[in-house]
């Protein structure tokens, strides 16, 4: 096997994951210690991984969070899709709860037609949705200047007494190893309650949001059904872990 073969199968381990042992790198990749001793070094100095004591673990950088606006701009071709196949499950006569942000916010268009109830956390969501005629509820609480999103206790306590058929998501972060993530505790802790209010949770995500991590989980990967654009050939592996569905173009 080629150096830069077993350079990848040791960083796809790692994000399958997180931590791999130096002798299972040997059963894997039959080689030497010598050998796997190497390319861990090589790795690490590349910025791929951290070495421990026998065997290495993941490095990564937590991402950033961007403000509404900023992801406004950001993959729109890709969130048109996700949106447009998201909004294709939604049935009539269904309560549903939309998260804020700009993914979920590309289903909004194509909902106009539906008989259904929305609950929103997302200030601009309820705007549209409330222009399109559709029953609309937004939960109580402090809103995010950044993200346009209603969070905290108060709105929290309102999610309890909710019930929905299905909730639609928004996430920062897909990992294999450390699940969904997003940046902040009090939009995560109001994500959770929404997927474990809901009959269905689904979560919509772009190709940006994959083998990302952020401060903040929100749940496991098998805990939802992940709607997407394009599953790409090194997200192959995400499907034993959990569903994906393909937006078609």
């Amino acid at each position: 096997m080629l150096t830069e073969e077993r350079h990848q199968v040791i960083v796809d381990l790692l994000k399958q994951d997180g931590i791999v042992k130096s002798q299972h790198l040997m059963d894997v990749i039959s080689c030497s210690e010598s050998t796997v001793r190497r390319d861990l070094d090589q790795l690490e100095d590349a910025g791929q991984l951290i070495r421990i004591h026998g065997g290495a673990k993941r490095t990564y950088q937590l991402g950033e969070e961007l403000t509404a606006s900023e992801k406004s701009f950001k993959n729109t071709q890709s969130k048109e899709l996700i949106g447009k196949m998201a909004a294709e499950l939604v049935e009539n006569n269904d309560v549903i709860f939309i998260d804020a942000g700009t993914t979920t916010f590309a289903m909004l268009p194509y909902l106009r037609t539906k008989q259904i109830t929305v609950v929103t956390n997302g200030i601009q969501h309820a705007s549209l949705l409330t222009d399109q005629g559709v029953e609309t509820y937004v939960p109580g609480g402090k809103i995010k200047p950044s993200t346009k999103a209603i969070i905290g206790s108060q709105s929290l306590n309102e999610l309890k007494n909710y019930r929905f058929d299905k909730t639609f998501l928004g996430m920062n972060g897909i990992d294999l190893a450390f699940g969904c993530t997003t940046p902040d505790p009090e939009e995560a802790a109001l994500k959770q309650m929404a997927y474990q209010q809901a009959a269905a949770g689904f979560l919509l995500a772009d190709q940006s949001k994959w083998n990302k991590v952020n401060f903040a989980k929100v749940c496991e990967l098998e805990d939802v059904t992940i709607v997407t654009d394009t599953l790409t050939d090194h997200l192959q592996h995400y499907q034993d872990k959990t569903t994906i569905m393909e937006a078609a173009k």
